[in-house]
Order: structure tokens, then sequence, then C-alpha cells
């Protein structure tokens, strides 16, 4: 149960980002506070998933090393880039439909765009129990992002639908190149690592483009470590540990615990008021979390169909 454990732990972490930015200036954009935790966040997780990485070849200094090819090159690259993507994405469909409604429906799609792109990977079926889970907490989501807050208009921000659906993308993309190069042989703290190395490089560039003059404030401050440090750094060496052990379909229906907490959050924390349909789906969706979590108790099968080519 630990890789589910801590799955669960990195999804909770990141279920506080949408209200972190709710609760931040006023004057931070989307976009640059993505770049701000991509610098403070990657430059986190590289440092951490680096030293760890580091112990880790010394506990176990007789395990081969993977080549580090140009396949190798181009997943941790993958996983930087999107990492980079999802910032700016994700907190557009926030910011246009509210941090429960944006949060759901940018993780609520995860799972399935994860599952699909990794049995076209691996030409693995995802087990009976991860469908089960996966369609009574994908159901929940929906009742979730159509129930919305109590008292607001039907419907959701268009754009703001696929600023979310493009970071749930970014989020399958990331799962997926991160199992496929532990399939191959690298350990999870060096591919963590990488994709933090990358992330913050990405987010260097970015910063030239922004107003950071919020980061100044006492509350940007707080904001832009707490974004940065807990929900990258801390949050993604617990996923990428949980990750060894579990297909990347099953932990990205794990992380389906993020839009769970920013939905509580949201209530607790913002004022936002869910209206019955929508605490209904909060319901579902955290059953289908639980028995996701219980059928998971088996270890994962190290010997996927790899396609070549």
């Amino acid at each position: 149960m630990l890789p589910v454990l801590a799955v669960l732990a990195a999804a909770v972490l990141f279920g506080t980002t949408g209200t972190s930015q709710a609760l931040g200036p006023d004057d931070a954009t989307p976009f640059g506070i993505g770049a701000v935790r991509l610098v403070i966040g990657g430059a986190g997780l590289a440092a951490i998933a680096f030293s760890l990485a580091r112990r880790h070849r010394r506990v176990t200094p007789a395990a081969p090393r993977p080549t580090l090819d140009r396949r190798a090159l181009l997943l941790m690259a993958a996983t930087g880039v999107c990492l980079a993507l999802y910032q700016p994405l994700f907190f557009a469909g926030t910011e246009r439909n509210g941090v429960a409604v944006g949060t759901v429906i940018a993780l609520g799609s995860a799972p399935v765009m994860a599952g699909a792109l990794e049995w076209l990977l691996t030409r693995r079926l995802p087990s009976r129990a991860w469908m089960a889970a996966t369609a009574l907490a994908t159901t929940g989501v929906v009742l979730l992002a159509f129930g919305g807050s109590a008292g607001a208009s039907a419907g959701v921000d268009p754009w703001g639908l696929l600023g979310s659906l493009g970071a749930a993308a970014s989020f399958a993309v990331i799962a997926n190149a991160q199992r496929r190069l532990m399939d191959a042989g690298w350990d999870p703290f060096t591919v963590a690592a990488a994709m933090g190395a990358g992330a913050a490089a990405c987010g260097i560039l970015m910063l030239p483009f922004v107003d950071l003059s919020w980061v100044l404030t006492p509350t940007g401050l707080v904001m832009a470590l707490w974004l940065g440090v807990a929900t990258i750094a801390v949050a993604y060496t617990l996923f990428t540990w949980g990750l060894q052990r579990l297909t990347a379909a099953t932990a990205a229906t794990l992380t389906l615990a993020e839009p769970l907490t920013a939905g509580i959050l949201g209530v607790a924390l913002l004022g936002e008021r869910l209206s019955a349909l929508a605490v209904g789906g909060l319901a579902v969706l955290a059953t289908g979390l639980v028995l996701l979590a219980w059928g998971s108790r088996a270890p994962r099968d190290p010997q996927p169909y790899a396609v070549e080519g």
C-alpha cells in the first residue's frame, strides 16, 4: 500500500495548488505563477531527487545501469516540457472556471488519457479494477463539473475548459514517459530529477516575459514557495516513487484525490458553494478512489509488453 499512499499524498499536495493561487496576490497572472513555480519547484525537485538517486545507487551498486540513449533523452525532455506546459494551462482553467471545477476537469480527464496512452504504448489493457474504479471516479468528476457552484449559471468557460484539458494531456504524458523510463531500468529518483531540471530550465526561459513584482510581497512569496516546494518538489518526488510499483493509468486515477482535495478546500477556505449534484459527485469520486486503492494492493507486473519502434 505504500506506493498507493505516496501517490495519494502527492495528489493531496497537488490539490492545494488552485486554492493557493486564489489566496495569492490579485495581480499574479497564470503565466507568471507557472513560471515562478517551475523555477522554484523544478530546481527543488532536481536537488532532492538527484540526492536520493545517489543514495539509491549506493544501496544497489550491483544494479545494471541503463543506457542514456536518444530515446531516454527524449522521454526525459518530454517530462520537463510537459510539466512546464501544465502550469499556465492549469492556472488558466482554474482562473476561468473556479478552483473546484477547473481542477476537477483537469485531473478528472487525465486518467482516461493516461490509460489510453499507456495502452497505445504498451498494448497492456488496464485491469478490470482500474476500469471499474476509473468509471466510478469519472462519473463523480462529471457530476462535480456539471453541478458546479450553487446558484451559478450552467456550463463552463470554453477557454478555461481547453486549458484544463490541455493540462490533463500534459499530466498523462508525464505519467507514461516516467513509467517507460522506469521500465527501461532508470531509477525513479533520476527520472524525477531529470523532469525537475528540464522544468526549471523552461521556467527560466519564461521569466523575462512575466511581471514578477507580486513575488516581492509577503503573500506572493509564501504562495511561490508553497507552490514550488510543496506542490512540485515534494509532491512529484512522492508521485514518481509511488509510480515505480503502479501502472501509469492507476497512478493517474489515484491523483483524482487532487480534485477531491481542491473541492473541499474551495468550500472550506474560499467560500465556494457546491450544488447538491456536485456534492454527490465528490462522494462518488471518493468511493472510486477507495476502490482503486483497495484493488491496487497487488504488485505491478514488472514485464509489460512494450511496442518496439
